[in-house]
């Protein structure tokens, strides 16, 4: 397909845009319009999978048939079948009457079932047989009917990864993948965010009767090389802002800068487990905070006795990834804690660390010297121990304090062989 016939197409559906990637998406749509194959288009949220379904139903033969647009990931689970494939009178509560699912509506045209991932398994199996051989049974039916429509599908899922996860059939999506179109992201396609952003706010200057704002070349490469996490659709909605709330019409960096979210990593990976976070059970990233705030608790003991005790603290920890350490460390450089014979300028005492405690250091110190024991037995068995030193060997008060039977107590003392 020429330039000119991607150019016809764009102004025909109002898209905006002279991305390569963008264009060749335009093309595959126009060449398999004519066709009956399934189309699946993939992409980002915002940015703009709805309009492929739209060219290649307007410009196949089934134009003049129904077209329908269905979100599958706005319906209920409970009630998708009946939606796309109808259910008879009294097939579940409240079905008063029978009712035509869109399959049925859309014979003879398209059906675009936009975030098709998000369709339960059992949808998937009916949706499946639609695909092979046209056939489909309505909720509380027996009988086989027949449709003849188009299907496209969209989503923003990676569904390689949804089928490795057992959430979506791999042979339902080497159906509906029988031509794959990709839009691409607004962040490969800059060249046309100036264009985008343009148009929006032409547009929202003549809705709200306005002069249309313009950038300057500080905000215009500000606007370029943003991310846009939410592409064109946040795009239009940050345009639309700035039409309405700002009083000057040109819009410098500073401006812009206020509309648009601050960009993040998100939240922190842990890593060091082996494999991608996602890919990690919620107990091995557990396991990874109990033990770097184990490591920082033992950083910050020795800083605790080092300092009470009058030695300058080792440095053999990673103060950057301590701030509670580094903060103490910054504290007794400035003489914010009262040390002996360490610090020479004046000091404030602080109630929580200062060298009147040696028995709490050397408590400190001890507890250094001794690796702490995992062992749930051992927990249990010391537990034990002192419920029956507390309670002066009275098994029954000992038993309530643990919170467990009089008869498990007597069992748990001859099975650790407590004296």
């Amino acid at each position: 397909m020429n330039l000119q016939n991607i150019t016809s197409i764009k102004q025909r559906f109002g898209i905006i845009g002279n991305s390569p990637l963008l264009n060749r998406a335009i093309e595959v749509a126009s060449q398999v319009a004519s066709t009956d194959l399934s189309v699946l288009v993939t992409g980002e949220s915002g940015t703009g999978k709805e309009i492929m379904p739209q060219i290649i139903h307007n410009l196949s033969p089934r134009k003049h048939g129904p077209y329908i647009a269905v979100n599958c990931g706005a319906i209920p689970e409970g009630t998708i079948d009946s939606e796309l494939f109808g259910h008879e009178k009294g097939a579940f509560t409240g079905a008063h009457e029978s009712r035509k699912g869109y399959f049925e509506v859309a014979n003879t045209g398209t059906i675009f079932l936009d975030e098709v991932a998000e369709l339960p398994l059992q949808t998937q199996a009916r949706l499946l047989r639609v695909l092979e051989t046209g056939e489909y049974i309505k909720v509380g039916s027996s009988k086989v009917m027949k449709t003849d429509v188009r299907i496209i599908a969209a989503t923003n899922v990676n569904i390689p990864e949804a089928i490795r996860k057992g959430k979506f059939r791999e042979d339902l999506y080497y159906r509906l993948n029988t031509v794959p179109i990709f839009i691409p992201s607004l962040r490969e396609r800059k060249d046309d965010i100036q264009l985008l952003f343009r148009k929006f706010a032409s547009d929202f200057a003549e809705k709200y009767r306005m002069p249309a704002v313009k950038l300057n070349d500080e905000a215009m490469h500000l606007l370029s090389n943003y991310s846009w996490p939410g592409n064109i659709r946040q795009l239009k909605n940050i345009a639309e802002q700035i039409s309405v709330i700002e009083t000057d019409r040109e819009i410098n960096a500073v401006q812009l800068s206020q509309y648009l979210p601050k960009e993040t990593a998100g939240l922190p990976a842990v890593v060091g487990l082996g494999g991608s976070a996602s890919e990690m059970s919620e107990r091995e990233i557990l396991y990874k905070i109990i033990f770097d705030m184990r490591s920082e608790l033992n950083d910050l003991k020795s800083v605790v006795v080092d300092l009470m005790q009058g030695r300058n603290p080792e440095m053999n920890f990673n103060t950057e990834s301590s701030p509670l350490v580094k903060r103490i460390l910054n504290d007794a450089e400035n003489g914010n804690i009262a040390v002996e014979g360490t610090i020479s300028r004046p000091v404030v005492a602080n109630p929580i660390v200062h060298s009147n405690m040696p028995h709490f250091a050397e408590e400190i110190e001890e507890h250094e010297e001794v690796e702490e024991s995992l062992s749930l037995e051992e927990r249990e068995k010391d537990l034990i121990k002192k419920a029956l030193q507390k309670h002066r060997n009275k098994r029954k008060h000992a038993a309530e304090e643990l919170g467990i039977s009089e008869r498990t107590l007597y069992r748990k003392i001859k099975e650790y062989n407590i004296k």
